[in-house]
């Protein structure tokens, strides 16, 4: 598709925003400050920008653990994200959830779960609770190629179509659960096809395309706004760091370096660096850095949490 020009900026600025709001989480990592487990979105950016950029503001949106750039990308409110990961009240879960279980109910992004699949199901309550009330909102759930081995991916596609739910499934599909590539896990690796026994709707899509990942997530979030039911995404796309944690794991022998680096110059900001010119680049770097350590200073002059009381027992 042709996008316009706001189009084009707001789609970049979302991927921008979370690939430098990660940078500086990995600079600062080893300082030892942020302890819970991290799993970047690094080369995965395309897919939550796009996605979300055909969403309306009353939109829902049901994360997964790999978390950040569903967050910022619906517009999550990035103090509380940066004070959340340093484990301080002010915390978008006041200090307690850390990097796997953001929520901003006021963006409409209702809370990522540790538990693969986990929030699949929730979505699929959300959305019938839409239906019930008569609204036009509708919600989405993210999950990676993995989520789609647990049996209540199954269940929901099934419930939802039964129900015309208002409900967008997305699968990032990276081609490895933690370490295992979906060819060894799989006895056929085409998604998509999972959705046909249930007479859903589904699409492909390069993942690190942004405007494809907007073209059919707009189609699909009509279909789901019109009454029409739920679909099936799938966006093809790459993890360029390990599972879990801020380092390079090519050393590991089940990717090569050169698949790394092949995913790397394929990544969704370098497809993307047509939009803008050199110098608005630049500039939404400046603007983005800044508010960035804003929110790491709001972070680090936060105070603890005060610590859980346990009542004995009788």
């Amino acid at each position: 598709m042709v996008l316009t020009s706001k189009l084009a900026r707001r789609l970049y600025y979302s991927m921008l925003l979370i690939r430098r709001v990660e940078e500086r989480i990995i600079g600062e990592y080893p300082r030892q400050e942020i302890r819970s487990p991290t799993h970047f979105y690094i080369g995965q950016e395309g897919v939550a920008a796009g996605v979300c950029a055909a969403l309306r503001s009353d939109d829902l949106v049901f994360p997964y653990y790999r978390s950040h750039g569903w967050y910022l990308a619906k517009g999550g409110n990035l103090n509380a994200m940066m004070a959340e990961l340093y484990g301080r009240v002010s915390g978008c879960s006041r200090g307690w959830g850390g990097s796997m279980h953001l929520i901003d109910t006021q963006a409409g992004v209702m809370g990522s779960s540790a538990i693969v699949a986990g929030m699949i199901p929730h979505a699929a309550g959300a959305a019938l609770a839409l239906k019930m009330k008569g609204s036009s909102a509708v919600a989405v759930v993210p999950f990676g190629d993995g989520a789609t081995e647990e049996g209540v991916f199954h269940e929901t596609m099934n419930m939802a179509v039964l129900n015309a739910l208002p409900l967008v499934f997305v699968c990032e599909n990276n081609g490895y659960a933690t370490n295992t590539p979906i060819s060894e896990r799989r006895a056929q690796v085409e998604i998509e096809r999972h959705a046909r026994p249930y007479n859903m709707p589904s699409a492909v899509a390069e993942g690190n395309d942004v405007a494809a990942v907007f073209t059919v997530t707009d189609e699909a979030v009509a279909r789901a706004r019109s009454g029409s039911g739920p679909s099936l995404l799938v966006f093809q796309t790459y993890r360029l760091l390990e599972h879990v944690g801020p380092n390079s794991d090519d050393t590991l022998g089940y990717r090569t370096r050169e698949e790394v680096e092949y995913w790397r110059s394929r990544g969704p900001l370098e497809r993307a660096a047509e939009f803008l010119s050199e110098q608005e680049r630049n500039e939404m770097v400046a603007e983005i850095d800044t508010r960035i350590a804003a929110a790491m200073e709001f972070a680090l002059a936060s105070e603890y949490p005060p610590p859980l009381v346990v009542p004995k027992s009788a």
